[in-house]
């Protein structure tokens, strides 16, 4: 595996990383290790490689002459998921934005609480920066959306130049978990529920505070945030924290696109890669991300 170790330019104000007070469930442990089994896939005319930025694992996806680069943030509650299992989508990003797609591999609860999972998006960031004169544009699903948004919150704060874009996909914006899109779409999300969400939201905050805009990006000051896409399906149940967040973005005076589709499943393009209506999003992430990269190839 590259390593691109450099020491880091910038004081993130993040809270100091902490030790877990809760043990891992054997059931989330079970669903880790059958995930985890899956033979990751090749793509035809990706490069996939393994890179660790200073200490967090990667997999870069380059399609042939690559323009720019985009960060991805995989889903799964903040206690599942992994860069294996996202490739697959990594890939599909990189040929249709053309840009190199970095996906990280952060830190999962309940071994690591919050917030190790913003301190492992903001190094693997500060790396991607220093490789290029351009930010790179970040992207993410479900949870990996909200820690697309935390990290712009945390560039904020810190001085660091936020992404040149941001979208997200299926977003969880808010863990006070108590959108009336939780009850209002119950029966027709099939992926995540209330009680999942209350359930993932206790095992990575373990007592720290649901308002913090690092944890909850939906009640931060986002007059500094970046183009913005926003796509959810009408029939999720994180679809109000999709709506909110438009609305505040724009409220603040950001540039905000938004995609809403029925009938699709939580995080669609994502886990569903072979849906027509993944397809489509895909695209319309395209149009979206391709203008916001660097013009110079990476």
């Amino acid at each position: 595996m590259t390593s691109t170790g450099a020491p880091s330019s910038y004081t993130w104000q993040l809270p100091p990383v902490r030790t877990s007070t809760q043990a891992t469930p054997p059931e989330l442990a079970e669903r880790r290790a059958s995930m985890d089994s899956l033979p990751r896939p090749a793509h035809p005319g990706v490069d996939i490689s393994d890179v660790r930025y200073g200490d967090v694992p990667c997999v870069v996806c380059a399609p042939p002459q690559a323009r720019g680069t985009a960060l991805y943030l995989h889903g799964g509650g903040y206690r599942l998921g992994s860069v294996a299992l996202s490739t697959a989508f990594a890939a599909r990003l990189a040929v249709a934005t053309g840009a190199r797609v970095v996906a990280a591999d952060y830190r999962l609860a309940p071994e690591h609480p919050f917030p190790a999972a913003p301190h492992d998006a903001a190094q693997v960031y500060e790396r991607l920066l220093s490789e290029s004169d351009a930010p790179p544009v970040v992207l993410g699903d479900s949870a990996g959306g909200g820690l697309g948004a935390a990290l712009v919150v945390a560039c904020a704060r810190s001085g660091v130049s936020v992404p040149g874009g941001l979208v997200l996909l299926s977003a969880w914006l808010d863990l006070r978990c108590a959108a009336g899109s939780y009850r209002s779409r119950a029966a027709t999300d099939q992926l995540f529920s209330l009680d999942a969400a209350r359930q993932a939201a206790d095992q990575y905050l373990q007592g720290h505070p649901a308002d913090d805009p690092l944890a909850s990006p939906l009640l931060g000051d986002l007059d500094a945030f970046p183009p913005t896409l926003l796509c959810a399906s009408t029939d999720e149940v994180l679809l109000d924290d999709s709506v909110a967040f438009g609305s505040a973005l724009a409220r603040a005076g950001v540039a905000t696109s938004a995609s809403y589709v029925p009938g699709v499943p939580h995080a669609w393009p994502s886990v569903f890669l072979d849906l027509p209506a993944s397809a489509e999003t895909l695209d319309v992430v395209a149009r979206f991300v391709r203008p916001l990269l660097a013009k110079e190839p990476s």
